[in-house]
């Protein structure tokens, strides 16, 4: 995780050369060697940090180093908007500037005066390295690998997989015959029991009589084509020739063009049954290369493949992935106790096994992660200690390389470095929380951690590809698609394993009186703290960049709350949550957080006015107003905000034209501003919105016609606007609009009488939802009146109150 930091740090030196702005250049080259220097030898210590405490605290000592070194660069990047802003001001407001702290003569002197400062810091640790053996005096950290798997297994030992064995087994005899090859991927998560089930469904009689060539092979982490091919064959010689062995080759003894020969004499004109265990590649070429070799001119060979990756099974697969779930609650309870207590043993300790079966729910339905636990307590009769495992979280709990942890760490070091900050970053929510990839990939930015494609794709399209692979690498699960977002999970042992990779630097504050790291970095507050005890733990808190609060019941959001904060402090964060706050004003020093990306003050039913000085928060990208009931208005210089992407606002302001200045806007929900009864005039300079909201605005009559030239809106939402009656724009039909827009929702406008004109020439439209819009409801139903129905005719997928038009 470290070395995806210190290259992010990298990539901004590079791509920005903000040095050449404030003439520090010399300074940052030798930075950016220092930098270079200490990245090549960050793989091989991530590696081995697991296993060496003095080359941990090595790494924590960098990471240090390099969130100071972030903040300088993101400082120069402040003064880089700063000027930006300016040089669009007045005479009068660049003369201010040139005699104020930020003028670039002196903040240039003070800044390379920084930036020595942390090179020499990072010299210092780069020198270090050599106390502590790294990469250049010793031999490269063992990749990890999990332990290879074989074939046998005791089905007595097994426990709530039968159902899961008959359901493969009838994918098998569905799948066709006349295919040459049929593939079922089983997939889920590590330690489900991917493995077992396979061995199951190997060793089963109906297997077993059907197929006189079994194979089985675990690839792991390296697919080597030419290893594969030479563990099949060596499979073959163990299981249909007798199992002797005698004769096993070796893959470095062959060619390749020899290994594929032999493979397809020792597979002969019969068909056959392989298992490809632990299967992670995902290079479909791989896969074509040696399906093509495995195809000997039979029909009927079938082929198992296990594996945590979604995107590994739609590659391979012939028929849908089977999906394992979770063992049922009793079905762990069994299996935990098989491994806590010897045979029949449990009856003699009743309350053991109550204390148990709290243990068990942590599992979640892991049996690996049931077995890690029941081992841990084997032969140990004490309730105090079974109680200390039951109330403590996994990853503290002591764990062998066989375990569940070291198991889903597996996956962990499989990931792209991109991916390992942003997966480590969600262990500040709590278990079991609905993320929004929306609201998530919003955070994830506001920290730095997606990265800027070469092809210029949006921030907001990267960090959605971001949990794509996140998902389909089982870290992520519960995937619920809405119309303009979606809703995910992760499973408790994934957050589990995302708090033990992030434990210096995230922390979940969820009990009185916490041990809080010195190195944290992010924090957040679970639903369980109370009010007194989150003030007591914020004074504390220095050099923060998240600060998130879960507890919505009892806020702890007032004017106390705002002066124990002391604005001034965290001159660091970049993610503040003061939702559901109770307090008038925002304090003006609220323009100190000057490297602060994304603020939440959704829900104040207080506040009335917000500082000016808000806008001089030039690296804001998320800006959350929503249900601020009595703002009054937004402030005068909000078109200053030329960085934010994600804007949620409810006023009292009947004109938002101010709005119209924030061209990198790309999200907009405009909720219950009750006095705007036309929204946006000038808003077709918003020319990157993709997704504008209108809900509840209860004034609203009519659209402006330039909201129809937003050329990148994709996403349209109309909500609950009693009075809209037209989407026209006054009845300007002329004006050209929408060209991009995807999904249309309609939804609660009992006045709205008609669609629009224009709709049918919105070519890129592909979902129309209209719910609860009584008039509009019953025009449209009709779908057989050829005057109405032409409209929408071309759009894929129509939705009239939640039944879908065919």
């Amino acid at each position: 995780m470290t070395e995806s930091f210190l290259s992010s740090i990298a990539g901004i030196v590079a791509e920005k050369k903000i040095c050449l702005v404030w003439g520090a250049r010399r300074k940052f080259e030798r930075f950016e060697g220092v930098l270079g220097t200490i990245k090549a030898e960050l793989v091989d210590a991530d590696e081995k940090q697991w296993t060496n405490p003095q080359l941990r605290d090595w790494l924590g000592k960098l990471k240090n180093v390099c969130y100071d070194a972030e903040d300088v660069l993101d400082e120069f990047e402040y003064h880089a908007l700063e000027h930006k802003v300016v040089s669009h001001g007045s005479i009068k407001r660049k003369v201010l500037h040139f005699f104020s702290s930020s003028n670039p003569l002196p903040f240039g002197f003070k800044m390379s005066h920084r930036i020595r400062e942390i090179t020499e810091r990072l010299e210092e640790i780069a020198a270090d390295k050599n106390k502590i053996m790294l990469a250049s005096d010793v031999s490269r950290a063992p990749v990890l690998y999990r332990e290879m798997t074989h074939s046998f297994v005791n089905a007595s030992d097994v426990i709530g997989r039968d159902k899961d064995k008959e359901n493969i087994l009838q994918l098998l005899k569905n799948s066709c015959d006349m295919e040459s090859i049929s593939v079922i991927p089983i997939v889920g998560l590590g330690g489900l029991g991917k493995t077992t089930l396979a061995k199951l469904v190997y060793n089963d009689e109906c297997v077993v009589e059907n197929f006189k060539k079994r194979m089985w092979v675990c690839i792991s982490n390296d697919f080597d084509l030419k290893k594969v091919i030479v563990d099949i064959i060596n499979s073959i010689k163990t299981t249909a020739e007798g199992g002797s062995g005698v004769g096993l080759l070796k893959h470095n003894e062959l060619s390749m063009e020899q290994s594929r020969t032999l493979l397809r004499s020792t597979l002969g004109n019969e068909p056959f049954f392989l298992v490809l265990d632990d299967t992670w590649n995902e290079d479909r070429q791989k896969w074509i290369e040696l399906k093509t070799v495995l195809m000997n001119g039979v029909k009927g060979n079938k082929i198992v493949v296990t594996t945590r990756s979604h995107r590994v099974a739609s590659i391979m697969g012939t028929v849908p992935a089977y999906l394992l779930e979770g063992l049922s609650c009793d079905d762990c309870l069994s299996l935990f106790l098989k491994w806590a207590f010897k045979e029949g043993q449990e009856r003699q300790h009743p309350k053991l096994v109550h204390i148990g079966k709290g243990i068990v729910a942590k599992c979640k339905g892991v049996p690996l992660a049931a077995r890690t636990l029941g081992s841990l307590l084997f032969s140990k009769f004490e309730e105090r200690y079974w109680a200390y495992v039951r109330d403590n979280e996994i990853w503290k709990l002591e764990q062998k390389e066989c375990d569940i942890l070291p198991a889903l760490r597996l996956s962990y070091e499989q990931l792209p470095s991109y991916l390992k900050r942003c997966f480590a970053y969600c262990s500040i929510f709590p278990k079991d929380y609905n993320f929004n990839n929306v609201n998530l990939v919003n955070m994830w930015s506001s920290q730095g951690l997606i990265q800027q494609s070469e092809e210029e794709q949006d921030l907001e399209d990267i960090g959605d590809r971001y949990i794509e692979e996140l998902l389909s690498r089982s870290f992520f699960q519960d995937l619920v698609q809405n119309w303009s977002y979606v809703n995910f999970k992760m499973h408790d042992l994934m957050h589990d394993l995302a708090a033990f990779v992030s434990q210096t630097d995230c922390t979940l504050i969820d009990c009185v009186n916490p041990t809080i790291p010195g190195t944290v970095r992010h924090v957040s507050f679970s639903y369980e703290v109370d009010y007194e005890e989150i003030l007591r733990v914020v004074g504390q808190l220095n050099g923060i960049r998240t600060l998130l609060f879960m507890v919505k019941e009892k806020t702890p959001h007032d004017e106390q709350f705002l002066n124990t904060c002391n604005m001034s402090k965290f001159k660091c964060i970049k993610m503040l949550d003061l939702s559901n706050s109770d307090f008038d004003t925002l304090p003006s020093s609220i323009a100190n957080l000057k490297l602060l990306r994304f603020l939440n003050l959704n829900l104040n039913k207080r506040i009335k006015k917000l500082p000016n000085s808000i806008c001089k928060l030039f690296h804001l990208q998320t800006l959350l107003l929503r249900e601020c009931n009595r703002l009054e208005k937004l402030p005068k210089d909000i078109g200053n905000l030329i960085n934010l992407r994600c804007l949620a606002i409810t006023t009292k302001q009947s004109d938002l034209g101010g709005i119209r200045h924030l061209e990198s806007l790309r999200i907009l929900l405009i909720c219950q501003c009750e006095n705007s009864e036309f929204l946006l005039q000038g808003m077709q300079t918003l020319t990157a919105l993709r997704a504008l909201h209108i809900e509840s605005c209860s004034s609203l009559e009519t659209l402006t016609p330039s909201m129809k030239q937003l050329r990148s809106l994709e996403s349209l939402r109309i909500w609950d606007c009693g009075k809209l009656k037209s989407l026209d724009g006054n009845g300007e039909q002329h004006i050209p609009g929408f060209s991009n827009l995807r999904v249309l929702q309609l939804i609660q406008l009992p006045k709205l009488e008609a669609l629009p004109e224009w709709i049918r020439s919105l070519k890129s439209l592909d979902a129309l939802c209209i719910e609860a819009c009584p008039q509009l409801t019953e025009r449209w139903r009709q779908q057989t009146i050829e005057e109405d129905w032409y409209k929408i005719s071309h759009v894929p997928n129509i939705y009239i109150d939640g039944i879908k038009l065919i």
